[in-house]
């Protein structure tokens, strides 16, 4: 069994290899503004609260991107994966920046990739990923992404460096 000490050391060297995404990575962004609740018991943001975030930018994209309210078509994307790595805490009351774009656009699925910036900053205090995968309404059966949703997202597609 290997030494904990040396697994955590583990642990950060990996996402330390792995930069910070800089604000310029990200072809759209919403505001979230950060309440007196989100700061856990040690004074910054509790890490369950970046992945509402993530919900909250994805989804109000999407409604504002579209002009429909997302809840009313036919297939809807659920949320099979995600995950964060934190770089700088933030705390109440910061004004957060969510910026997202589109690692990969599929039939079914989208990979969302999204960095957490204090306003104005240029690198993120955390990046983030989040995959929507797109049901029948009824059934829940994997389905095609509707089209609405896929026109929205295009634009937010990363291109290689």
């Amino acid at each position: 069994m290997s030494d904990p000490a040396t697994a955590e050391a583990g642990i950060v060297a990996t996402a330390e290899r792995r930069p910070r995404p800089k604000r310029a990575e990200f072809p759209a962004f919403r505001v979230i503004t950060t309440r007196w609740m989100d700061n856990d018991h040690y004074g910054h943001i509790n890490n369950v609260t970046y992945y509402s975030w993530f919900d909250t930018a994805v989804n109000g994209y999407l409604l504002e991107s579209t002009r429909l309210d997302t809840r009313c078509l036919p297939a809807i994307g659920l949320v099979v994966e995600s995950g964060c790595r934190y770089f700088s805490p933030l705390s109440f009351p910061d004004n957060v920046e969510i910026g997202l774009s589109v690692e990969r656009l599929g039939m079914r699925s989208i990979s969302y990739q999204l960095g957490v910036f204090l306003g104005g900053e240029r690198q993120a205090a955390a990046a983030g990923h989040f995959v929507h995968v797109y049901v029948d309404k009824t059934t829940r059966t994997p389905t095609l992404i509707p089209e609405p949703i896929r026109s929205a997202v295009s634009p937010l597609i990363r291109t290689p460096e």
